[in-house]
């Protein structure tokens, strides 16, 4: 089974200049913890609830006036669309990560996949297990 058949593919994702607080209230509206961020057509980093309340307001910043380029992880660690699922986990417990980003051969965003992802559409409760113990190490 590959990514592609599994991953969520409606993805939002935000603007590297937009304020944190907006982004915030996006991740409170949508109820997710993490959002891919573009600046142009090219995704640029991740913005997550931890990034913007460690980087950001633990570090005294105004989250009215910084923006996601400010306090976002750079690092976008990913896969592609292709790759069978059982590859997309052992990345996913090797970096410790619960959703990991999808891309196509063109290097754009086609979705997410997350430990749920793997749970619920492969029915390997072994894999979503074994994943979910590693990411939690």
């Amino acid at each position: 089974m590959h990514v592609k058949d599994i991953m969520s593919r409606e993805v939002e994702v935000i603007h590297s200049n937009i304020p944190l607080r907006a982004a915030a209230e996006k991740m409170k509206n949508l109820d997710v913890g993490m959002l891919p961020v573009r600046d142009a057509d090219r995704l640029v980093g991740m913005l997550t609830d931890r990034d913007i309340v460690i980087r950001g307001i633990a570090g005294g910043l105004d989250p009215s006036k910084t923006e996601v380029k400010d306090v976002l992880t750079p690092d976008v660690i990913y896969c592609f669309e292709d790759a069978e699922v059982g590859e997309a986990a052992k990345l996913m417990q090797e970096k410790q990560i619960r959703r990991l980003i999808v891309l196509n051969r063109d290097k754009r965003l086609a979705g997410i996949v997350s430990i749920g992802d793997l749970a619920a559409e492969t029915g390997s409760d072994k894999l979503a297990g074994e994943t979910v113990k590693r990411v939690s190490q």
